[in-house]
C-alpha cells in the first residue's frame, strides 16, 4: 500500500519553527516525512533534519520522499521518548527546533493489517506503531482484567459506558479470545445504549482510541518527554506539537505552562524564593487551529491544535 498522509497545519508549523537555513531540527514524528521535507527545503547545505519514527513502514516511505534532500536528513527508527540518548548518539548537543505531529496516521488507520480501525471487520487486533513491540492490542483485550480494562476506557477515550464495555469484553473472551477489530466493535457498539449511538459519531472511536493509546503508551511517552525535549533547544529555538483530542492537548498545554511559570511559592509571598526560573514561553495565547479551507481538503485536520514554546 502506498503511503498516504495529509501534512496536517503544514504552513503554520513552518512559520511558528522560524526555520534558521543553517539551524538543526528534529521531526520526533516523521510518518512518510511530509511535514521533514518542507522543513528540510528551507534548509541550506548545511543545516539538518533528524527525523525520528518507530514505525518502520512510514520510515522506508519518508527515506524516499527525502530522497531529494538525502545529504541533509538524518532518519532514525525509534521512539521519540529516547530523543536525548539519539541526539546524543549523532554528536548534536543543542536544536534549533523539534516538531511533534501526534496521534496515529492516515497510512496506519487505512492500512487492514495494523489493526487501527474499527471501519476494518476482519483486522487483527493490533494497533502498534513499532511493530517490534511485544504489546498488541489483542493482548490487551484478551489478558487485562475488567479493571483495568475499565480504567483504560475511562482515561484513555473518556468513555461513560466504560465499565460494561470492559464486563462484555471480558464475558465474550471466556467464549473464545477475540482475534480482529470487527469482534471489538461489535461488543463496544452492543455495550452503548440507542440513545448514544446517535451522539458523537461512531461509538467505537473512543475505544479504539483509548486501546490504542495503551498500547503505544501514548500518553506517558508524551508526558515525560517534553520537559527534556525543551532542554535540548537552543535559546530561540521553538518545539511545535500538534495534538488531535483533549487529552494529548491537556499534557502539552500544562508541561509549556509549567515550563512559562515554574515559580512554586504561595500566592501571597511578594517575591519569589523557590528560585525556578522559567525556561521559556508559549508562543501566542492558544492553540493554532486549522483553517476552514484545510478542514474541507483534510477533514481529519478538524481537530488538530497545534501549541508552540520557545526557549529562553
Amino acid at each position: 500500500m502506498i503511503y498516504r498522509h495529509a501534512s496536517v497545519l503544514l504552513n503554520e508549523v513552518i512559520e511558528y519553527l522560524k526555520i534558521n537555513p543553517d539551524g538543526i531540527y528534529v521531526d520526533g514524528t516523521l510518518g512518510g516525512g511530509g511535514h521533514s521535507f518542507h522543513i528540510a527545503s528551507h534548509l541550506s547545505d548545511n543545516g539538518r533534519i533528524i527525523g525520528i519514527d518507530q514505525d518502520a513502514d512510514a520510515l522506508a516511505a519518508a527515506e524516499k520522499h527525502l530522497k531529494v534532500y538525502k545529504e541533509r536528513s538524518t532518519l532514525v527508527h525509534d521512539n521519540f521518548e529516547h530523543m536525548p540518548q539519539i541526539l546524543k548518539d549523532l554528536s548534536v548537543d543543542r536544536v534549533d527546533g523539534i516538531l511533534l505531529d501526534l496521534g496515529v496516521s492516515s497510512y496506519q488507520l487505512d492500512t487492514p493489517a495494523r489493526g487501527f480501525s474499527y471501519r476494518e471487520a476482519d483486522a487483527p487486533l493490533d494497533m502498534r506503531m513499532d511493530r517490534d513491540s511485544v504489546l498488541t492490542a489483542k493482548t490487551i483485550v484478551n489478558e487485562y482484567d475488567e479493571d483495568t480494562l475499565t480504567r483504560i476506557l475511562r482515561d484513555y477515550g473518556e468513555e461513560k459506558c466504560a465499565a460494561r464495555i470492559a464486563q462484555n469484553i471480558v464475558k465474550k473472551r471466556q467464549e473464545k479470545p477475540l482475534e480482529t477489530t470487527g469482534e471489538l466493535a461489535e461488543i463496544v457498539y452492543e455495550s452503548i445504549p440507542m440513545k448514544m449511538r446517535r451522539e458523537g459519531g461512531n461509538p467505537c472511536k473512543r475505544t479504539f482510541q483509548a486501546i490504542r493509546i495503551a498500547c503505544n503508551r501514548e500518553l506517558d511517552v508524551l508526558e515525560n518527554s517534553l520537559d527534556a525535549m525543551i532542554s535540548l533547544l537552543k535559546p530561540g529555538g521553538r518545539i511545535c506539537v500538534i495534538t488531535f483530542h483533549s487529552l494529548e492537548d491537556r499534557i502539552v498545554k500544562n508541561i509549556f505552562r509549567k515550563n512559562e511559570k515554574p515559580c512554586t511559592c504561595p500566592p501571597e509571598f511578594p517575591i519569589c524564593v523557590c528560585g525556578k526560573i522559567p525556561t521559556g514561553h508559549q508562543v501566542g495565547k492558544g492553540p493554532i487551529l486549522p483553517g476552514k479551507e484545510e478542514i474541507e481538503i483534510n477533514p481529519r485536520a478538524a481537530s488538530a491544535k497545534l501549541r508552540v514554546f520557545e526557549r529562553a
